[in-house]
């Protein structure tokens, strides 16, 4: 028997191990993988990106029921271990209404007040990098970031450089790493290999690295790994969850608790409790609003390469962001979103993402040459956009929306880039390409047990408790009733502190 069970070591169920781990509690977290091990793979394109080494080779279906293998990571860490540790926070008018081309994005029952503290609080715990005051967006704080910002290597310095000669505003981006983790390195060490891939030299800020391995560090807190939920148990009021059931090593278990918290990513919690439901639950666990699994929210999302004259021999580029689009301004009515840098790409990615086909010496070209960027536009909340099971097998239903905006900010990027650079444009008829990220690449997942106020149209609570259970806490991206245009982690890793705190000081007495 258990104080807490944690179902889920993500970037949620490990900030919120960490946050009780002090408070004397019995603690498990369940994890339905395991670690991911230190291999030589870690750093290897092919492996990662082309033979998905470390996602899920589970199939799921999409709205119309083709099966579709998901970008998903079951690991100690969850889907932190292969992000790229962009550490945004919400921007303060994020939790307010805000409309765009698509439709209006909906108010929150927080503000960004709520949060302020525990953002900050992450920004220390996760080795947040940046630069307070240069990103013209950011919401207000008084203390600068805990470590300075990443320098730019000479390129990317030069592209940096270039956009603000054009009129942008680009700024230091915040990014989580630990340039020292382990306090024996006595020379400099160069990032390489960072989105998408794990890293084994824990330099990357993860949950398992800056969270989960802290709380275990308590006699009171356990990790239960290779552990797969199958269901939440309540009691016959059906107003208590007394147990989960979980596929242990292939072995069916019940392990019993005073208090749960769900938080294995919005996807799957929203299906758990969708499998869990029982008399006094006939459409799901916790789900007498019908809200489970409905509003999924993961961004309008492109990859965008630019092919320049120049070589480009940067090792590490994720270093600056560019936000002039994020709110309406420079002549548009509605937001356009966000602009980020991304790791420097290699061959064997642009092959894999190439439009044409070509020869291999061709792509190794064109890598040599490369500028990554990522743009990320907000999509709105829509229930028939939702998480579903059939038959047992996931199901997950989207059509895309507020589309406009996205295919804007990918025009005004490409026209700043023409402006304030020289390209090569190689076989292709432009100067770039780039490749929309779809269904099966869930990274940026939510809102699929959105917080309100009123238990009819939301599924938790503004301290996120099920407004169905009494000890049921969702403690993952599927709290966000909007998705605004960032990188949720930072939110999640916060609300789940903001939820700790609270349960400490209200409810584990």
């Amino acid at each position: 028997m258990y104080d807490v069970i944690i179902i889920g070591s993500g970037a949620g169920g490990s900030a919120m191990a960490f946050e009780l781990a002090d408070s004397n509690k019995k603690i498990l977290v369940i994890e339905r993988g395991d670690y991911v091990p230190l291999e030589k793979e870690n750093w290897d394109s092919i492996e990662v990106f082309e033979r998905n080494r470390y996602t899920t080779t589970d199939t799921w279906l999409d709205k119309d029921g083709k099966e579709f293998r998901p970008g998903m990571h079951y690991n100690v860490g969850g889907n932190t271990k292969f992000y790229g540790s962009a550490l945004f926070r919400l921007r303060e008018d994020d939790f307010g209404e805000i409309k765009h081309f698509g439709g209006t994005s909906p108010a929150w029952p927080i503000t960004y007040k709520d949060l302020q503290p525990y953002y900050l609080e992450v920004e220390k715990l996760f080795c947040v990098h940046g630069l307070r005051g240069s990103d013209p967006t950011e919401p207000p704080e008084t203390q600068p970031y805990p470590l300075p910002p990443l320098p730019h290597e000479p390129r990317i310095k030069e592209v940096f450089d270039q956009l603000t000669a054009y009129g942008l505003h680009p700024f230091y981006l915040p990014v989580g790493v630990n340039l020292n983790p382990h306090k024996t390195a006595n020379s400099p060490y160069i990032l390489d290999r960072f989105d998408g891939f794990p890293d084994a030299a824990e330099r990357k800020a993860d949950a398992q690295s800056c969270a989960l391995s802290k709380a275990l560090e308590h006699p009171n807190v356990e990790l239960m790994t290779n552990a797969k939920v199958l269901k939440l148990i309540t009691d016959e009021s059906g107003q208590k969850i007394t147990g989960v059931l979980v596929d242990h090593l292939g072995e069916q278990i019940t392990l019993e608790a005073g208090l749960f918290v769900l938080s294995a990513g919005a996807i799957n919690s929203a299906a758990l409790l969708l499998d869990s439901a029982n008399k006094n639950f006939p459409t799901g666990l916790a789900n007498h609003s019908d809200q489970v699994g409905r509003n999924y929210m993961f961004h309008q999302n492109t990859a965008l390469i630019a092919l320049y004259t120049e070589p480009n021999p940067t090792r590490f580029g994720k270093t600056f962001g560019i936000n002039d689009f994020y709110r309406a301004a420079r002549g548009y009515e509605f937001p356009l979103g966000h602009i980020q840098m991304l790791g420097k790409s290699d061959e064997h990615q642009i092959s894999a993402d190439s439009p044409v086909p070509a020869p291999g010496f061709t792509f190794e070209i064109m890598a040599k040459h490369a500028v990554d960027f990522w743009l990320t536009s907000e999509d709105l909340p829509d229930p028939d956009n939702r998480v579903t099971v059939e038959n047992g097998k996931m199901k997950l239903s989207y059509t895309p929306n507020n589309e406009r905006g996205h295919e804007l900010l990918k025009e005004e990027l490409v026209k700043a880039l023409k402006a304030s650079g020289k390209f090569q444009s190689f076989f292709f008829k432009g100067y770039y390409f780039s490749k929309g990220i779809g269904l099966a690449s869930p990274a940026h997942q939510n809102g699929t047990t959105r917080m309100g106020t009123d238990s009819t149209k939301s599924v938790v609570d503004t301290f996120c408790k099920a407004h169905d259970l009494e000890n049921l806490y969702i403690v993952d991206g599927g709290f966000f009733v909007s998705s605004g245009a960032v990188n949720p982690a930072l939110t999640i890793i916060a609300m789940a502190l903001r939820v700790g705190m609270h349960l400490k000081n209200k409810v584990l007495k």
